[in-house]
């Protein structure tokens, strides 16, 4: 906390009071070129190299409409229940900041693309309705980093200005204000925020990826006293890129609205910036609409469409995140908690349906889920790599799996068998034959092995004659270190209980 804010206990503001929320997501669209001109929209580029006379408002210049970013938006739209508009045009939304060049953004006022959808969460296995005010298109600023002051303006040297952003497909989904999340506000807030990462993933229109600000939200709360109908004085905490950050900020903000509220004081409507250190800070007070002057935007016609137009733009939605993750469960049977992470990214639920096929009548569906929340998932967090750049095909897993399945090898083993199909690509059955990984099911050479492993641990084994049963594991680990980690596990269980029982 930065010590300025005095905060009241959360629990005492949800005792007395309701809190009413309202969430602005900007999603960056993943399409090749800006919104009114032909410039790359490549991450990353050196600054200011993927600009034209078009995106930085250089006078003659006209702006002509993406018309990808526009069926993205109506994807987006159809997903979240909305309406489409026959006809739809842009606005000018005046202000001044360095962060774009013509000191106005084309965006949509009053007349936007999507409007009145709704979408349901559920949080902590409660429905929660998301009521959806509109989905509109817009433009993205350039991107400002101040140097000095720890990266903040506050204390900053000078501001660098990069304008490869500027014009990138913005689309701006907001909500009407969202009521009765009881103490939940800020865990539906952080849920939804998951959900719409994975439907922009699920729909390809945006990677999404919040710490690039492909996603990112401004969070409105206010606080009404319980019993009223009146809604509270909000503010608005802007930027915010993390699933973590939007439920901390919206609790911080809850916390001090309520210690604001207790002394008597009064809520400033304004903007509040968030520090990850855990608090927010003001910006300025609120702007309202009548402040950005909007007016029509005159170089750019109207939108319009027709309902052929959107019927084929539905037709080609995927299945969605929510729709997948009940088909996974009720028709592929795996569990409720690993189908939630499995469809997540699409191109993870991709993979773990192809394996399925790939290993039917071999290896459950369950099996191949543990192994993709467990394993898999490992080893793309230690190697950085998206699932599709892994040299692990779907169908080598179902290989790997069904040889686990049948008894070829053990589970240790066929970790290790994954190591090295993800290192090299080679294939499961090959690895196992050239390394000798076979699994030992011979009871006399696995009984030899036991009977070893007893007359070289004397000291353990009477520990295990005298009660300890946890020994069992110790001895257990021996004859597989002795037999390179070969042996069947469930045989060496069996036969040391009986070499152990012979000893009592």
């Amino acid at each position: 906390m930065n010590g300025l804010d005095e905060l009241l206990d959360y629990d005492e503001v949800m005792a007395t009071h309701d809190v009413v929320i309202g969430l602005e997501v900007h999603v960056e669209l993943d399409t090749k070129s800006k919104m009114w001109c032909g410039c790359s929209t490549d991450f990353g580029a050196a600054p200011n190299s993927h600009t034209c006379p078009v995106c930085l408002g250089l006078p003659g210049s006209l702006p002509v409409v993406n018309r990808t970013a526009v069926e993205s938006a109506i994807r987006i739209g159809l997903s979240l229940g909305c309406q489409i508009a026959e006809w739809c045009r842009f606005a000018r939304k005046n202000y001044f900041y360095p962060d774009m060049t013509k000191n106005y953004q084309i965006s949509q006022y009053d007349e936007p693309l999507c409007f009145d959808g709704e979408v349901v969460i559920v949080v902590d296995g409660q429905p929660q309705v998301i009521p959806i005010e509109r989905v509109h298109m817009e433009e993205d600023a350039g991107k400002t980093s101040h140097v000095g002051g720890a990266g903040r303006i506050q204390g900053a040297d000078y501001s660098l200005l990069d304008y490869n952003r500027a014009g990138v497909p913005l689309m701006e989904i907001v909500t009407k204000p969202v009521l009765g999340t009881g103490t939940k506000a800020p865990e539906v807030a952080r849920e939804y925020m998951a959900f719409l990462r994975e439907l922009m993933r699920a729909l390809g229109v945006s990677q999404a990826r919040m710490e690039r600000g492909n996603m990112r939200c401004d969070a409105n709360v206010s606080l009404m006293p319980k019993g009223s109908d009146e809604l509270g004085t909000r503010t608005e905490t802007k930027n915010i890129n993390s699933l973590k950050s939007v439920e901390a900020a919206l609790r911080y903000e809850i916390c001090r609205q309520g210690a604001v509220l207790k002394r008597g004081g009064r809520v400033v409507q304004e903007t509040r910036m968030w520090h990850e250190e855990g608090y927010t800070t003001a910006g300025r007070s609120k702007e309202t609409a009548e402040d950005y002057r909007y007016f029509p935007e005159p170089d750019l016609p109207p939108v319009e469409l027709d309902d052929a137009q959107r019927q084929a733009i539905a037709a080609r939605l995927p299945e969605l995140p929510d729709a997948k993750r009940r088909r996974f469960v009720a028709e592929l049977g795996i569990r409720e908690e690993d189908a939630r992470l499995l469809t997540e990214d699409r191109s993870v639920a991709d993979y773990c349906e192809e394996t399925v096929q790939a290993a039917t009548g071999r290896v459950p569906a369950q099996i191949v889920a543990n192994w993709m929340v467990g394993e898999i998932f490992r080893l793309l967090r230690d190697s950085g790599q998206e699932i599709g750049q892994i040299n692990v095909r779907p169908q080598g897993l179902a290989e790997l799996l069904g040889l686990l399945q049948e008894g070829a090898i053990n589970g240790t083993v066929a970790k290790e068998v994954l190591d090295e199909m993800f290192a090299s690509g080679a294939d499961a059955g090959a690895i196992v034959e050239r390394r000798g990984l076979r699994q030992i099911n011979d009871q006399e050479a696995l009984a030899a092995a036991v009977r070893d492993v007893i007359a070289a641990h004397p000291g353990p084994v009477q520990q295990y004659l005298d009660g300890k049963q946890q020994v069992l594991g110790f001895l257990i680990g021996q004859v597989m270190r002795a037999t390179r980690g070969q042996a069947n596990v469930q045989i060496v269980t069996e036969l040391l209980n009986q070499e152990l029982a012979r000893l009592r």
